[in-house]
């Protein structure tokens, strides 16, 4: 699915570009029509990838480059193809129990890297490490942090083996929040036997306190406060 996602991405990206630096160079009415058309599938492209249909997103997109390519071919019309940039991919790990703006914060100083996936961590892995079961059940987690903006892709963690999903994504950057109990220097080692390593790791250090809540346990307190009397 990573793989299939990323081309559709990068199709879209290349025609983007395209007709960001496009330029008619002989203006006749066949002309306008087919560059028209060539925008009609973009735009079609855009809207089979926001439902996650990738395939018939990748179709469409073919299609525009064609017309675009063919025009160029016959000098009616100029434009360029973006320059190959792939973006890097960041790496980020968590409960998202109760989402908060602690969260938001974060998962917005990781898209400053590149493109954010962000592994949910499985009910019993919580219970494991936390001694204590979620609150939300781990398919809520992973439907919720889907849909944040930012996130490029949210997939749950293995069950038995919490660095799997970081072979499977393969990351240049792990990130860490200023609270994530992690070693970086032990993270590395780890890393470095599975045969991972040029992996950086960043951990974000300032914490977000712009609003009261900006915690799970603040929020539960002020749940417990309010309505539990």
């Amino acid at each position: 699915m990573f793989e299939i996602k990323e081309r559709a991405l990068k199709y879209i990206a290349n025609l983007k570009e395209a007709f960001r630096t496009l330029n008619i160079s002989f203006k006749n009415e066949k002309v306008i029509e087919a560059v028209d058309e060539a925008k009609r599938y973009f735009e079609d492209a855009k809207y089979y990838f926001e439902r996650e249909s990738y395939i018939d997103s990748i179709v469409c997109s073919s299609y525009a480059e064609g017309i675009l390519d063919a025009l160029k071919l016959m000098k009616l019309i100029d434009f360029t193809w973006p320059s190959k940039h792939v973006p890097k991919k960041v790496f980020l790990a968590g409960t998202f129990d109760i989402i908060h703006p602690g969260h938001i914060f974060l998962i917005k100083e990781a898209a400053k890297y590149g493109k954010v996936y962000v592994v949910v961590a499985r009910n019993s892995n919580v219970v494991k490490f936390k001694g204590k079961r979620p609150i939300i059940d781990e398919k809520q987690r992973l439907y919720v942090i889907s849909n944040i903006k930012g996130v490029y892709e949210a997939i749950l963690g293995d069950k038995d083996d919490i660095l799997k999903t970081v072979e499977t994504v393969k990351p240049d950057i792990i990130v860490l929040g200023p609270d994530q109990k992690v070693d970086e220097k032990q993270l590395k080692g780890e890393l470095k036997k599975r045969g991972l390593k040029n992996i950086a790791i960043i951990r974000v250090k300032e914490k977000f306190n712009m609003y009261p809540c900006c915690s799970s346990s603040k929020i539960i307190e002020s749940v417990v406060k309010n309505y539990c009397k």
